[in-house]
């Protein structure tokens, strides 16, 4: 019987856990002894050996990414923490942030520590007003009692929280962007190279890390590297807060080792497709990778390596499950109508690409659409794709175009004949 870790979400069923009496109580902060008698280089090699990778989506290496900071420059170091989870399909963050709030500010101490930061900023979606309020309160708590702010417990080291609420904006969860609006100005992803570790906030060097892999760093300083990697396999080490939604029995987010088979882990924890129906597809990592028929889902495990094989990503392993009954045309427009909109309007391809394809793809659910717009918006989503300052058209042009391919039959049964001069002349072209 699949069973849930606990090292996240040790915390989430007891009442009033966000307090700090109580997080106390279940050993909050127990890890800052440790921590300040160990050198900050020891503290990133830890979690470089842990094998702790980015929860945000990318997957890359926390602690290498600590280790990108240029060495001797006359800057201020700043934490940012991406908690604008705006992701469809992804909810595992609001969890730690309205659940253990605490174990997100230990985690702040402890990645502060380590790469010599004294001011981190928590950049959270804006929708989240209970979640503001409880971390807001923790904050306070923590503030008072002396685990933050002109010293660190009895240690002689600074360290202040910030929170800055976004405005509802889905591009901001890209790192650059969210710099921007920091910094107050409008949200839209920054060029790269520079990249944030060398010049990120207020022009100075600036580590980006997501909430859940902020989380994670107590429990890896208080137990060690290697008792974290016995959860996983040897490329995915640790857990992962899943979150399962859409047509199964049970939603909801589970901590899970990774490696696990996909569809078990659907059948398993989250009661299989609801209602007695059929499974028609996955979304394994949030809505801006590619969906898994059921065949694939069938050999999928949920680890980086196995979704890349299967030509798509883990994300932020948000699972979305989809039944018989789903309309994949109409998840496309859904899916288009979404990135189209919240597209910050910078990049050409992206501003008027995904409004074209929505268009488009509009069309083909009225039944109005020919072969040649089918065939069209399969094309856009080549042409996009890559043309971008940041990777938002690809969120969008990715799935889309694994809809296309893996349900093409949907999509051609909502077309019109084509006109017979088109016909002719698609004919004769390919004489």
């Amino acid at each position: 019987m699949m069973q849930e870790a606990k090292i996240l979400s040790a915390k989430f069923a007891i009442k009033n856990s966000n307090k700090l009496t109580v997080a106390k109580k279940h050993g909050a902060y127990q890890t800052l002894d440790k921590l300040f008698s160990s050198k900050q280089g020891d503290v990133i090699e830890i979690v470089k050996n842990s094998g702790l990778r980015g929860r945000g989506g990318a997957g890359f290496p926390t602690g290498m990414k600590w280790s990108f900071l240029p060495k001797g420059l006359d800057k201020p170091v700043y934490l940012a923490v991406n908690a604008d989870e705006s992701e469809p399909g992804t909810f595992k963050d609001r969890y730690i942030l309205a659940q253990d709030p605490h174990l997100l500010i230990e985690g702040i101490i402890i990645a502060c520590y380590a790469i010599n930061s004294h001011d981190a900023y928590i950049y959270i979606r804006g929708e989240y007003t209970t979640q503001r309020t409880i971390l807001q309160n923790a904050i306070d708590e923590a503030c008072k009692a002396g685990l933050i702010g002109e010293k660190v417990g009895k240690q002689n080291y600074r360290i202040n929280i910030t929170i800055h609420r976004g405005a509802g904006a889905y591009i901001c969860g890209e790192e650059t962007a969210l710099l921007e609006s920091i910094e107050g100005k409008k949200g839209q992803p920054r060029s790269k190279p520079p990249f944030p570790a060398v010049e990120g906030l207020y022009a100075c060097p600036t580590i980006i890390n997501n909430v859940q892999s902020i989380a994670s760093l107590p429990w890896i300083i208080q137990n060690g590297a290697m008792a974290y990697k016995r959860y996983g396999i040897e490329s995915a080490t640790g857990t992962h807060l899943f979150g399962i939604s859409g047509h199964v029995e049970k939603p909801g987010v589970y901590e899970l080792p990774f490696g696990l088979p996909l569809l078990d882990v659907i059948n398993e924890m989250a009661g299989g497709v609801w209602k007695g129906r059929k499974l028609k597809g996955v979304i394994p990592g949030g809505s801006s990778c590619p969906v898994l028929t059921p065949e694939e889902a069938a050999t999928a495990t949920l680890d980086y390596a196995s979704m890349a094989e299967h030509k798509t990503m883990f994300g932020s392993g948000g699972i979305v499950v989809l039944d018989e009954t789903v309309s994949m045309p109409e998840l496309a427009v859904n899916l288009t109508q979404f990135y189209h909109h919240e597209s910050c309007g910078q990049c050409t391809p992206c501003r008027e690409g995904l409004g074209w394809m929505e268009k488009i793809l509009k069309k083909i659910v009225a039944g109005e659409a020919t072969m040649r717009d089918l065939n069209l918006v399969r094309e856009l989503c080549d042409n996009i794709e890559g043309k971008t300052v940041c990777v938002l058209a690809a969120a969008c042009t990715m799935p889309i175009r694994a809809l296309l391919d893996k349900y093409r039959d949907e999509f051609e049964a909502l077309l019109k004949p084509e006109p017979t001069d088109a016909v002719t002349e698609a004919s004769a072209e390919q004489e």
